[in-house]
């Protein structure tokens, strides 16, 4: 999702200067004239990402509006203008709250790195205090991220359970999250705080579940050296998690259902029941009526477990919370590889919103990833989610293929990077490398004209050198390298082409 940036300040001319630095680098940008106008537009329901606020207005101050911003709560970044850099007016300002500070008139470089440092120590404490709650058992059904209807029914009904001790049966397919719903039952309940120990069932070895799970006294069988308290006994006062527990074998099924129903487990090799006290939240992606009709599950504790029955909707139901999980997962992400990304370009998000999402919210959590740890450009772009777009970072094999092999080379290159699965670059390859074709290739580079013909190579390699602008949004370094090609070549080609345009609206 694009980031939004609130500039509060009495000087109209001074907020539309910001603006147009902010908008080329791609921010969404709100605009305040005075104190009271910025608290009202945060009062309404604005939720700028950053705020940049002038210290000297009229009727109110900027210190003064951040101290009743802060009061109430508003957590974002703010970074402060101020006409004169002395050490007591810095001071006052970040004793205030503020994040960061400049000196008008400032560079756009310097605001831009502003901006961002702001998002990044932004990030940095949104994380800590993710762990934090993670840690402590105080996750929230506010934590949850995603407002469409099949969650706002997700949060409706686990709030519900949660004040009870009934035993939750959290059912949908994998990787959908339902641990993190399990951890926001606990949070919620009267045991947060209390330990929250999840278990995967499908696991763990079959020869050891009963000393997991229930524990062991020293030399209860052979390499039990010392006496294990086992699950059961971990989770005493709080949450015992049972993941993929339709995976327990059967032997182990009775031996849980007596557990749950006499509140007592039996270590191996214990010579009395050790009483704990444990509310279970079991989860799984099979459907045990099924596998109680085919003897594979007891029908009793099926029946046990059964009791509070709640569905956790696959990614492909709730499409519209996909942009928010997208910013959720960059920012972990960001803190976690030292990154700076900013967001997932419109393109990125619509393409991610159209995907069906086989693995749900597990799989969109690793491809975005994996597309933060390579990506260089501050917006996450098509070509780096390749297994989804069909696009793996064309320009690179393109311009390599250029350099070495002319026509053939590119289509071969082209061929090679549309190979994993048909993607908007396999009419390109199959026009460049294949048999003579009738028909005009596709793509975002045209190979062959009107006629049928191949283009010229000044003329494929023009419209490379635009569609590379155009992806990179005129950052001319990052476009240079991924062209393979020098920085004063580029502009050399940029001017003999005529696209000097085309960079000044891009940059």
């Amino acid at each position: 999702m694009t980031k939004t940036v609130l500039i509060v300040d009495d000087d109209p001319t001074q907020r539309r200067l910001m603006q147009a630095v902010l908008e080329r680098e791609g921010f969404a940008v709100a605009q305040a004239d005075g104190g009271e106008a910025a608290l009202d537009r945060i009062a309404s329901g604005l939720r700028p990402d950053v705020m940049i606020l002038d210290l000297v207005m009229p009727h109110m101050t900027g210190v003064e509006v951040l101290r009743s911003l802060r009061a109430t709560g508003f957590a974002a970044p703010v970074v402060v203008l101020t006409s004169t850099g002395g050490v007591d007016t810095v001071v006052q300002a970040m004793q205030a709250g503020a994040n960061d500070f400049f000196v008008k008139p400032a560079s756009p470089e310097r605001i831009i790195v502003s901006i961002r440092n702001a998002l990044q120590m932004g990030q940095l404490t949104q994380e800590v205090d993710r762990l934090k709650k993670r840690a402590a058992g105080q996750v929230t059904f506010s934590d949850l991220v995603g407002a469409s209807a099949p969650m706002r029914l997700v949060r409706a009904l686990g709030e519900r359970a949660a004040k009870s001790s009934i035993p939750v049966l959290i059912l949908g397919e994998s990787g959908v999250g339902k641990e993190v719903i399990s951890r926001a039952i606990h949070g919620e309940s009267d045991r947060a705080g209390k330990p929250f120990v999840p278990v995967n069932c499908g696991a763990l070895p079959e020869s050891l579940v009963e000393s997991i799970l229930f524990g062991h006294e020293k030399g209860s069988f052979t390499g039990a050296h010392d006496r294990h308290a086992g699950k059961f006994q971990e989770a005493n006062g709080g949450v015992l998690f049972l993941d993929e527990v339709g995976e327990l074998p059967l032997d182990m099924q009775v031996k849980l259902l007596r557990a749950l129903q006499e509140r007592e487990v039996d270590p191996v090799g214990a010579k009395r029941p050790v009483k704990v006290d444990v509310r279970i939240i079991a989860a799984t992606n099979r459907d045990l009526a099924d596998l109680v009709k085919a003897g594979r599950f007891r029908e009793d504790l099926y029946y046990r477990l059964n009791v509070f029955p709640l569905e956790a909707p696959a990614l492909r139901e709730r499409r519209e919370d996909i942009p928010a999980l997208l910013d959720a997962f960059i920012r972990r992400f960001n803190v976690e590889e030292g990154k700076r990304v900013v967001a997932a370009s419109p393109e990125t998000v619509a393409l991610l919103k159209a995907y069906d999402w086989p693995g749900n919210v597990r799989q969109l959590e690793n491809a975005v990833y994996r597309a933060i740890v390579l990506a260089d450009a501050p917006y996450l772009q098509p070509h780096d989610f390749p297994a989804i777009s069909g696009v793996c970072a064309p320009l690179e094999g393109v311009a390599e293929a250029v350099d070495e092999g002319g026509p053939r080379g590119v289509g071969q290159a082209l061929s090679h990077v549309a190979s994993d699965r048909p993607g908007v670059l396999q009419a390109a390859a199959d026009g460049f490398a294949g048999a003579p074709s009738h028909t005009q290739a596709e793509g975002p580079v045209r190979i062959l004209d009107h006629r049928g013909h191949l283009r010229t190579l000044e003329e494929i390699e023009r419209d490379l050198i635009q569609l590379a602008i155009e992806i990179y949004a005129g950052h001319m370094t990052e476009v240079a390298r991924r062209l393979g090609i020098g920085r004063s070549t580029l502009y050399r080609k940029v001017r003999e082409q005529g696209l000097e345009e085309l960079v000044r609206d891009a940059g």
